[in-house]
Formats: structure tokens, C-alpha cells, sequence
């Protein structure tokens, strides 16, 4: 068993490590008594929440789901192929590190360039190319600006390169453990409706959405195409209730538009049959870094 703890391997918007003890606190009883073996994640992101929980609890199996096709590879990559990965970003990140300022730019930009370029034709059949693909989207993120994962409207990788001094790109013992806590774990692509096969009574269900933006200018979560408006909000809220009926444990955490405008209930009348409870939380991505101070979220529970 790893000493190193699993972790996030990639930087991504809406990352809820900071809000991991609120979780914590809120954990069913059933889950912390061992009577609950099975975690489901319809919306997996950058995983602090799967790996903390999975590598606590030792879930007997667990489900991760997204919609987003790059980083369900990435997942994939990490549980099968660990060592593999991690001698291809090794090299990449010896490469981008011995060149100079405007060296490491050009490098940068040949690599989202080649990314974009060799998009695999089928997504669904693993195969060698994975590894190499999951390391530049790991390399990628590491040193684009923020952190971001955003595509245009031709699921292209278009965030600008990222002015760091020494970023570091890879951290094999991190990739280890999380390889190590994912062998417990199916990984699939697809819309969070698709876990619902998978969720029963002996379920505990997280659900991170990407969050409603809390103005107009706040957006992160286009990291998919399609993106995710309040209909895909309330058609989540309708999915909690049905897996609510099933008797699952189901907690569901997003941002409090009360930050913005007390008045807007969007949340409370969504999840009017459930426990809502805000939690205070630092806004972690925001060009302007007068912006990134503490704000609300909200998690709902079912129990």
C-alpha cells in the first residue's frame, strides 16, 4: 500500500479539496460503519472527493463517470498504464524545462497543437496511444495559464500558454497512489444519467456538477462543449430525487447564488425535500485576485 496520498493529478476548476473535511463531517453513518460498499461519482472532475473517500472508506467497488472524453482517457491511463505515463512525462517535462522562456512558449504550443491535431478516431477502444495522449493533457495542464481545461466550439484545447517559472509537471508518487486507489474502480464516459444503473440502496452518491457561474463573467465549467445551463441543473435535481427513491445516500455540492443575490432561491426550491447547508469555501480560479476571496456553496444531503 502507497505511503503517498492519492490525490487530484491534475489541476481542474472547481476542485473541492478545500471543502473535504465539510464533507467529511457529513458522511453517512452507513458508509463509516462499512455497511455501504459502494461509491458512485456521475461527475468525477479532478477526483479529491474519489480518492479521499475511496482510500478512508476502501469502498469494495466504485463508479466514476464523465462526460468529458480527455479525461476519462487520463483516468483510464493512470489505472493501466501508470509506469508507462509516467516515463512519457518525464522525458516531456526535461524537455520543456531545459528551454528558456520563449522555448518553453514554442514547446507549449507544438504540444496543444499535436493534441489537437491527433485526437484519436475512436475513443472507446484503449490502446497505446492513450498514454501518450493522457501526458500531454496532464503536461498541458500543468503549464497552460490557471490551470483551466477549456475547449472551443470544435472540442478544441484553447487555453494560452502559462507564464511559470518552474512548474512542476510530474509527480509519480501521486500518479502511483491514485493508480493504486483506481484499482477498485470501472471508469466510464458518459452524461451522469448513465450511473443510475449502478446506484441502489447500498449506494453513497457524490454529486460535484459544474457549478452555476455566479455572474455572467464567472463561467469555468465549459469543459465540454455542450456545457452545463440551469436546464441540465433542474434535470439533475430530477435525477437526485430518483436516486433518492432508491434509497441511496446522496450528497450534492454548488455554488450559493445568495453570494450574488440573496434573493435567488434557484438551489433551496430545486432541492426544497433535501438538507441544504452552506459551507464557506475560497474562490479558486478568477483572473482578478481581488475576486478569489471566501464565498458560500451549498451541499445537499439526503439524510
Amino acid at each position: 500500500m502507497s505511503k503517498t496520498i492519492a490525490k487530484p493529478f491534475l489541476k481542474w476548476a472547481g476542485g473541492k479539496t478545500q471543502l473535504l473535511d465539510e464533507f467529511k463531517k457529513r458522511i453517512p453513518k452507513e458508509v463509516e460503519n462499512g455497511d455501504i460498499s459502494t461509491f458512485v461519482e456521475p461527475f468525477i472532475g479532478g477526483g479529491a472527493v474519489f480518492f479521499h473517500f475511496n482510500k478512508i472508506f476502501q469502498f469494495e467497488e466504485c463508479r466514476i463517470f464523465d462526460i468529458n472524453e480527455e479525461l476519462i482517457l487520463a483516468y483510464r491511463v493512470v489505472q493501466r498504464d501508470v509506469d508507462d505515463l509516467i516515463e512519457y512525462l518525464s522525458n516531456l517535462s526535461e524537455e520543456y524545462l531545459a528551454k528558456d522562456e520563449q522555448g518553453r512558449k514554442e514547446y507549449y504550443n507544438f504540444v496543444r497543437t499535436e493534441f489537437n491535431q491527433s485526437r484519436p478516431s475512436n475513443m472507446k477502444n484503449y490502446c497505446n496511444s492513450w498514454v501518450t495522449r493522457a501526458g500531454q493533457l496532464i503536461f498541458l495542464n500543468k503549464t497552460c495559464f490557471n490551470g483551466l481545461y477549456r475547449v472551443n466550439l470544435k472540442d478544441e484545447f484553447n487555453v494560452p500558454f502559462g507564464r511559470y517559472k518552474n512548474p512542476k509537471i510530474l509527480f509519480p508518487d501521486i500518479l502511483r497512489a491514485d493508480s493504486e486507489i483506481l484499482q477498485n474502480t470501472k471508469i466510464h464516459l458518459g452524461d451522469f444519467g448513465k450511473s443510475s444503473r449502478y446506484i441502489t440502496k447500498n449506494s453513497f452518491v457524490y454529486f460535484d456538477p459544474p457549478y452555476r457561474p455566479l455572474s455572467n463573467t464567472a463561467s469555468f465549467t465549459s469543459y465540454s462543449s455542450g456545457g452545463f445551463d440551469d436546464y441540465e441543473q433542474k434535470r439533475l435535481a430530477k435525477f437526485f430525487e430518483k436516486c433518492d427513491a432508491k434509497g441511496a445516500k446522496l450528497m450534492l455540492s454548488n455554488s450559493d447564488p445568495k453570494n450574488i443575490n440573496p434573493k435567488d432561491d434557484f438551489f433551496d426550491e430545486l432541492y426544497s425535500k433535501f438538507k441544504i447547508e452552506r459551507v464557506p469555501a475560497k474562490r479558486m480560479i478568477n483572473c482578478d485576485g481581488k475576486k478569489r476571496g471566501e464565498i458560500k456553496e451549498i451541499i445537499v444531503t439526503n439524510y
